[in-house]
């Protein structure tokens, strides 16, 4: 049986681990994973750079673990939301839910998730091949919901599924470019791309030769 002061040793590394993994998030969303060096992970999370070494071995094991909080927290996000809805909903009001949970957790508190889609591709290959399950994973619950929408004909029969979850996951992480959260707030943001999927962006068939 563990003592309370085992538990308490337990409860403080753990607390010291979380701080070291949101200061890499932070310290990778700005400065890029290349460009960042332990130190500068140690400086952001208040500690020397050599006590990252009772936590981490490298940059390399903070990077995987970031990557994995980052896609499982949005996934997470994204699912609670949409089962939230129950099973009457239509499948336009899930991709509609779905567009607006991942927005929310990705520019409102989502240094993780932020951090994985801005440095996915300047990381070594097997760092990239060690988090493209749990990527494959999300984009295989955004299949189900183009999907299911399909299937229950509230999308086109020839829809390229592939081709419109890559739009739709590339419009939503390019916005970590360009969100600026005085201009436009994020339900909003997914509630236009919602109906640029659903409804698109000519105006409605007028009379002939209109």
């Amino acid at each position: 049986m563990q003592s309370a002061t085992d538990v308490s040793e337990l409860r403080k590394a753990d607390l010291t681990r979380q701080r070291i993994l949101e200061a890499a998030a932070h310290t990778f969303l700005e400065k890029g994973y290349a460009a960042t060096r332990l130190s500068d992970i140690a400086a952001a999370a208040g500690m020397q750079a050599g006590s990252i070494y009772y936590h981490f071995d490298s940059k390399e094991q903070i990077m995987a673990a970031v990557l994995d909080i980052g896609i499982r927290g949005v996934m997470e996000a994204v699912r609670d939301d949409v089962e939230a809805l129950g099973s009457e909903v239509s499948w336009r009001d899930r991709i509609r839910t779905a567009l607006a949970a991942h927005l929310r957790l990705l520019l409102r508190r989502g240094d993780f998730t932020a951090a994985d889609i801005r440095n996915y591709g300047q990381l070594p290959e097997a760092l990239r091949d060690r988090h493209l399950q749990a990527r494959t994973e999300y984009g295989e619950y955004w299949r189900g919901l183009l999907s299911g929408a399909r299937q229950a004909g509230e999308l086109r029969d020839d829809a390229n599924l592939s081709l419109v979850r890559m739009l739709i996951l590339g419009a939503l992480n390019w916005s970590l470019e360009w969100y600026d959260p005085d201009k436009m707030p994020t339900d909003r943001i997914a509630e236009e791309l919602w109906r640029m999927l659903f409804e698109g962006v000519a105006p409605p068939a007028g009379p002939a030769g209109g």
